[in-house]
């Protein structure tokens, strides 16, 4: 009877062991997560330090429109509730190749590769900004500091409305440079260097109503690509959505899925998804700081997939 009581007492003590080593689903803070600055366009990784760092553009208040957004801060946190600002690490007066007068720094993206953080950023070199767009490049040793400018990727003479540069680093290394806006997306490999190029810029097929936005991501050796569309609302506003494809190489062809983020109450839309901590993420913005479609803030909410793979509709919390 000893012998019995002994084998179920440490039965038990296995249970509790296994209950206590077992992860607690993570639980998020409100909506908007960052609430002392305006921002917008959130493009969110997680490092080799197991921190999720998000890179946002900045909304400039009062607002005026799109030309004030003039540099970028870095945000990083352990449990999704705490963030932290690391401060601004960009500002349009850094620029030496860009517009005399600054401001236009929009959505931009950052990739690590080899103990160097690379930071890709729209920004106009001239007055005529639709049509001078360049994606600068900024280095630093650090994820949320110290970058430097180091140029821009040579990407050709069409740049009319060619934003919001993503880039994607595949299971092997190989890096990926994505962008594009007013209706197109275009793609290529990146050198080792990750600031040259190592091919023309193909475009994207298969994407539906792309607007702009692009944002890549892989699961299960699948490749997603999100983007906003053009949506119009019934009273005849735009409030884009976040739509998605799926491919099973990084250039497609990408086979349309439908909508994963609906309006969020501002005209333009701009996420990312990224895992962390064994959960998926969608990062958005909307405008429910400031009622203002042009003084953002930027938002998180969990992400799930369907068992073939689909994204399930994003739930919008506040």
């Amino acid at each position: 009877m000893k012998h019995i009581t002994l084998i179920l007492a440490s039965v038990a003590v296995l249970s509790v062991a296994g209950c206590r080593n077992a992860q607690k689903p993570i639980e998020l803070g409100p909506n908007p997560f960052v609430t002392h600055i305006y921002t917008a366009d959130p493009s969110a990784h997680v490092w080799e330090d197991g921190r999720l760092y998000v890179y946002p553009s900045h909304d400039v208040a009062p607002p005026r429109g799109c030309d004030l957004m003039d540099g970028y801060h870095v945000f990083s946190t352990d449990d999704m509730v705490n963030w932290t600002d690391h401060g601004e690490i960009l500002h349009s007066s850094q620029v030496p190749w860009g517009r005399k007068d600054g401001g236009f720094m929009w959505a931009p993206d950052c990739a690590y590769k080899d103990g160097t953080y690379y930071f890709y950023f729209p920004h106009p070199s001239g007055d005529d900004w639709n049509n001078t767009w360049k994606v600068g490049i900024a280095t630093s040793k650090e994820p949320a500091a110290n970058f430097t400018v180091q140029g821009y990727l040579d990407l050709g003479e069409d740049t009319f409305a060619m934003i919001d540069p993503c880039v994607f680093v595949d299971d092997d290394g190989q890096a990926y440079f994505y962008y594009g806006g007013g209706g197109r997306c275009v793609a290529a490999k990146l050198k080792d260097n990750m600031i040259e190029l190592a091919e023309p810029l193909r475009p994207m097929e298969g994407l539906r109503d792309f607007h702009e936005a692009t944002w890549v991501h892989k699961r299960d050796g699948l490749y997603y690509i999100s983007y906003a569309d053009n949506h119009i609302m019934p009273d005849g506003s735009q409030q884009n959505r976040l739509n998605y494809a799926v491919s099973t190489s990084p250039y497609g062809p990408w086979e349309y899925k439908g909508i994963y983020l609906g309006p969020t109450g501002c005209d333009t839309s701009h996420g990312s998804i990224v895992e962390y901590k064994g959960e998926w993420f969608a990062f958005y913005h909307n405008k429910d700081l400031s009622g203002m479609g042009n003084l953002r803030s930027i938002c998180v909410d969990k992400l799930y997939y369907n068992e073939d793979g689909t994204i399930k509709m994003v739930e919008q919390t506040r």
